[in-house]
């Protein structure tokens, strides 16, 4: 056995100093809980979500174990909570990188049988492999001096989130499809000004509200099987969702590493199917950090390709077509500003649509939980959408030679670059905006409100008259007609907004409707 992390200090971790030091796994928590860990120096971005999970899991399922409840801060006490999950094995072999028996427990990587085929993978980005199109995203395979951290991050993003890939390569069962992604939607004790979110302090928040929160099962008692890779996995066994812990770690896939020489490699084999039986729940376990539709399937959330946009994020809180995850509350004990963090894949078939990351901050309690939030939310939505069909209808009509009559569907196409421009635009402000429309609600009853709203109008239409002039110059239209063209669709392009929003003054007819 070796990399024992109960012992070994393997984490690399800097410190609010900036100098860097390496812990073992209770040293860790041990750190975290007196807040002296800034960031992990070897984690890789994409890593991040999985790391932040599985030690929150982790960390809660012993202290519930051992019916303890203040977070200790010492390592001593952490490796005796630790151990309590794993107490039938003596030697620590569940918290060790390389076991050489096959049939014993590892680290995240369960007893197999030894009638199974393996393939040999050589580096700790080939185990923990982004879905990258013909290896140019994302070279393939080239940390082949990869440290034990470097693996032990691998076996945690590939065991705890990784999607179904091919035949015998199935997916974790905390996601709705074979070709979804575990997402991440909680808050963070943060900074509203710069969105920086502490590590320790995200971390200790988390496992208090678990802690805290609503499970029925008395302390000191786990509901079933956590630490998954604690139990052999012979070929065609699959483990029910009841008869499992509600925080257990999972493993979905059959890895062991092994010595190379002076290194660390792997090797990896099928299954006949997955580990847990859990595709008729779609993901909806009880994670405290994914959102679950509140009706239909009522299946956990699928990232689509554009990631966490203003619209996406506002369904996710405001609508009530989801159920917001536990974490992404406030506790009973909190008010304070946090920070929103959410983060996932986006994938499509055995394809990743990138990995996206949004972080919002939330100056308190009553703007995220108010129902004026909902409200604004949906006002100022409708607000950047009547401003953007604006903007593509005008700019499609100098494509007709300035006759909106002549406008063909085509010719909208014309205007997507703008309007994408403009709707990122309004993506960046958005929640500053909201936040600051909410706060007046709450103030005087929407007296003030009117001068927010305002003031996000004109923010809104000073972005829109922008993309108007830079794409009016390039969008196809007889050379002839151009100048005519652009001055109508200009003077059609302020009337638009001023009959949608006739509190706005803009432009005079004085200065030709630019932008001033």
């Amino acid at each position: 056995m070796q990399h024992n992390l109960l012992r070994e200090p393997l984490i690399t971790v800097s410190g609010r100093s900036g100098q860097t030091r390496c812990l073992s796994l209770p040293a860790l928590f041990a750190a975290m809980g007196r807040e002296n860990v800034a960031g992990f120096v070897s984690l890789r971005p994409h890593q991040r979500p999985a790391w932040h999970m599985f030690l929150v899991q982790l960390a809660a399922l012993a202290l519930w174990h051992a019916g303890k409840d203040p977070q200790p801060k010492n390592e001593e006490t952490w490796a005796a909570l630790l151990r309590g999950l794993t107490s039938e094995f003596e030697n620590d072999e569940p918290w060790c990188l390389i076991v050489e028996n096959p049939e014993s427990s590892a680290l995240l990587q369960p007893p197999l049988p030894s009638d199974l085929r393996w393939q040999d993978v050589p580096a700790p980005d080939s185990l923990d492999l982004l879905g990258t199109s013909k290896n140019i995203d994302e070279k393939h395979a080239v940390a082949y001096a990869g440290e034990p951290e470097d693996w032990l991050y691998a076996l945690v993003s590939l065991q705890t989130m990784a999607a179904y890939s091919g035949q015998g390569n199935y997916g974790i069962a905390r996601m709705s499809s074979g070709a979804s992604s575990r997402p991440l939607l909680g808050l963070a004790p943060g900074s509203s000004l710069d969105r920086t979110v502490c590590p320790s302090s995200w971390w200790a928040r988390d496992v208090r509200q678990l802690l805290h929160g609503t499970r029925s099962a008395s302390k000191g008692t786990l509901g079933g099987p956590a630490l998954l890779w604690c139990l052999p996995w012979p070929e065609g066994e699959q483990l029910e969702i009841p008869d499992l812990d509600p925080w257990f770690i999972e493993v979905c896939r059959r890895v062991r590493l092994k010595k190379a020489g002076a290194r660390i490699a792997a090797r990896r084999s099928t299954s006949s199917q997955p580990r847990i039986h859990g595709r008729p729940f779609r993901g909806n376990l009880g994670d405290p950090w994914a959102p679950v539709e509140t009706k239909r399937q009522g299946k956990c959330l699928t990232l689509g390709r554009r990631g966490f946009t203003y619209v996406g994020l506002c369904e996710l809180l405001f609508s009530g077509k989801w159920r917001r995850p536990f974490l992404s509350k406030y506790g009973p004990a909190e008010s304070e500003e946090m920070v929103l963090v959410a983060e996932a894949f986006a994938r499509g078939k055995h394809k990743t649509e990138g990995f996206h990351v949004r972080r919002v901050p939330v100056p308190g309690r009553a703007y995220l939980e108010s129902p004026v939030a909902t409200q604004c939310a949906q006002q100022q939505i409708e607000e950047i959408q009547a401003i953007d069909t604006v903007l593509r209808n005008t700019l499609a009509t100098i494509a007709a030679a300035g006759d909106w009559r002549r406008i063909e569907s085509r010719y909208y196409e014309y205007a997507q670059a703008a309007c994408g421009r403009y709707d990122r635009h309004a993506d960046r402000v958005f929640f500053n905006a909201l936040w600051k429309r909410v706060a007046a609600h709450q103030a005087d009853g929407g007296a003030s409100a009117v001068d927010v709203r305002k003031a996000f109008i004109e923010e809104l239409a000073r972005a829109a008259q922008t993309e108007f002039e830079r794409y009016s110059f390039v969008i196809p239209c007889p050379s002839v007609m151009r100048q005519s063209a652009r001055a109508r669709a200009r003077r059609t392009f302020l009337s638009g907004l001023r009959k949608r929003f006739p509190e706005w003054i803009g432009p005079g007819e004085a200065d030709g409707g630019r932008p001033v």
